[in-house]
């Protein structure tokens, strides 16, 4: 898909496809703020872990929305350009989706039941600095997620 995507000069977000030109855009020109992504929003500031676009439609639903799977996708997709969002990508490849703070940082995250902490690295930021500029490269960026086991699930598997 991927490769047909790129012939169309399209390219997929979860599998949804997307023109470039529209997802190369500044969030604030991919048009208004609509009711949809308003609740799209209100409802991912809820939950302190991450969750797959799914999961974020389900619980819109439950709270009698009325907004489709590919709405939830967009929306999911113009708060990710408006940096209001942070994915992580699991180790199936499933992308799931979390409101963070707008501040530069990182995520631990447990792998049983989703909680996640924000955290900085500081040796990380210098790390990747001396590295990008040992080889000469300007304008780097970088995600660091780290996964584990929570405390409080460790005490419950026990």
């Amino acid at each position: 898909m991927d490769g047909e995507a790129a012939r169309l000069g399209r390219r997929t977000i979860d599998g949804a496809l997307m023109s470039i030109e529209d997802s190369e855009r500044e969030p604030t020109s991919l048009s208004r703020s609509t009711r949809q992504r308003r609740a799209i929003e209100a409802t991912m500031t809820g939950f302190d872990d991450f969750r797959t676009a799914q999961e974020i439609y389900e619980s819109l639903l439950r709270q009698g929305e009325s907004v489709g799977l590919a709405t939830v996708y967009r929306g999911i997709q113009w708060l990710l350009e408006a940096g209001k969002v942070d994915v992580v990508t699991s180790g199936s490849g499933e992308s799931r989706y979390r409101r963070c703070s707008e501040t530069h940082h990182h995520h631990l995250v447990c792998r049983e039941c989703g909680r996640t902490v924000e955290i900085e690295g500081p040796a990380v930021e210098h790390w990747a600095a001396a590295v990008s500029e040992r080889f000469g490269f300007v304008d780097v960026n970088h995600t660091v997620e780290l996964f584990g086991t929570c405390t409080r699930c460790r005490e419950d598997d026990a």
